[in-house]
C-alpha cells in the first residue's frame, strides 16, 4: 500500500453530543470528489483524544463504507497504552482500513527503547500498514531517525512516517537512513513542498479539510515535474495554514467548515470555540478568499 500525495486528516462534526454522521458522509464525499488522494479519521484533529472506543471505531466505519474504496483510508489507531493501540489497529484492519497511523506514546515518555517495543508490539498482534506519527510538540517525546531506521528494518508492516517536527534536518535523516521506498508524509502544512523536495511522499493535512483540491494539486504539480504551479500552490496555501493555526487544532479548521455551511461548530470539552477576535480575523479571511 502506497499513502502518496494529500490525506486529510479528517474533523468529526459533532451535533448534540453525538457524532453527526450524515455531516461527517457528506464531508468525507466532498473530499473524495474535489480529488483529495486518501482520508484520516480519528486523528488528532478528529479529536479522538475525546471519544470513546466506540465512537472511535464507530467513525472509522462510516469513513470506509463511505470511501468505498475510492481512496486510502489510514486510521488513527494509536494510544499511550499499548494494549488499547492493539484493540483499535485491530478494528482498523477488520474495518477494512488500508492502514493504520499510530502515534507514539504520549504523557508516559517513554524511550527510544519503549518506543520501539511499542510498535513492536502491535505488529506481533495485528498485521497491516502502519504510518507511524512523530509530533513531539503533542507527546513530548520524540522518535528519533536511528529509531525509525531500526523500525523500517525490523517490522514490515512499518511503512512510512507522518512526521511533524517540522525539522527538515531530521526528515532528512529518516530518508537517509530508511531509503527512498520508505514513505515520509509531512504532518505540517507548512513543510509540505521542502518535504517533497528532498523524498517525501506526502503530507496528512488540516489545511486539506477546507481546501481538498488545492493541497492535492500541489503534490499532483510537484510529482508531475511542474515545479512552478507547485510553488504557486505553496505560497496560495501558505496563510490558510497560518489561520488553521491561530488556536489550537481543530478549532480553527472546524470554525472554517462551520462558516463555510459544511458542518455544525461543536466541539468537545476541553476544546472550546476561538476567542471573538481571532474569529474575526478567521471569518474576514475566509471571505476575503470567496470561502464564505
Amino acid at each position: 500500500m502506497q499513502f502518496k500525495g494529500a490525506f486529510t486528516a479528517l474533523v468529526t462534526p459533532f451535533s448534540g453530543g453525538q457524532i453527526d454522521e450524515e455531516a461527517y458522509r457528506q464531508l468525507i464525499e466532498w473530499q473524495v470528489q474535489s480529488g483529495i488522494n486518501g482520508v484520516v479519521p480519528c486523528g488528532t484533529t478528529g479529536e479522538s483524544a475525546t471519544m470513546s472506543h466506540e465512537e472511535h471505531k464507530r467513525v472509522i466505519s462510516i469513513c470506509v463504507d463511505q470511501v468505498k474504496g475510492r481512496v486510502p483510508v489510514l486510521a488513527g489507531a494509536g494510544s499511550n497504552n499499548t494494549a488499547e493501540a492493539v484493540e483499535l489497529t485491530r478494528y482498523a484492519k477488520e474495518a477494512g482500513a488500508d492502514g493504520a497511523l499510530l502515534i507514539t506514546p504520549y504523557y508516559n515518555k517513554p524511550t527510544q527503547e519503549g518506543l520501539y517495543q511499542h510498535f513492536k508490539r502491535i505488529a506481533s498482534e495485528v498485521s497491516m500498514p502502519f504510518i507511524v506519527y512523530n509530533v513531539p510538540g503533542r507527546t513530548s517525546v520524540n522518535l528519533l531517525p536511528a529509531t525509525v531506521a531500526r523500525l523500517n528494518k525490523d517490522i514490515k508492516d512499518v511503512i512510512g512516517i507522518k512526521e511533524a517536527t517540522g525539522d527538515l534536518n531530521q526528515v532528512s535523516q529518516v530518508l537517509e537512513y530508511c531509503g527512498p521506498d520508505f514513505q515520509v508524509l509531512s504532518g505540517d502544512d507548512f513543510t509540505v513542498l521542502p518535504l517533497l523536495s528532498v523524498g517525501g511522499c506526502g503530507v496528512i493535512s488540516v489545511v486539506s479539510n477546507i481546501l481538498p483540491d488545492k493541497m492535492s494539486g500541489m503534490c499532483a504539480a510537484w510529482f508531475a515535474g511542474d515545479l512552478p504551479t507547485a510553488q504557486k500552490l505553496h505560497f496560495e496555501l501558505a496563510p490558510f495554514s497560518r489561520m488553521m493555526f491561530l488556536e489550537t487544532n481543530p478549532i480553527p479548521a472546524k470554525t472554517s467548515l462551520a462558516l463555510m455551511g459544511r458542518i455544525k461548530l461543536e466541539l468537545r470539552l476541553p476544546l472550546v470555540p476561538m476567542s471573538p477576535a481571532n474569529a474575526d480575523s478567521l471569518r474576514a479571511f475566509l471571505a476575503g478568499k470567496g470561502l464564505i
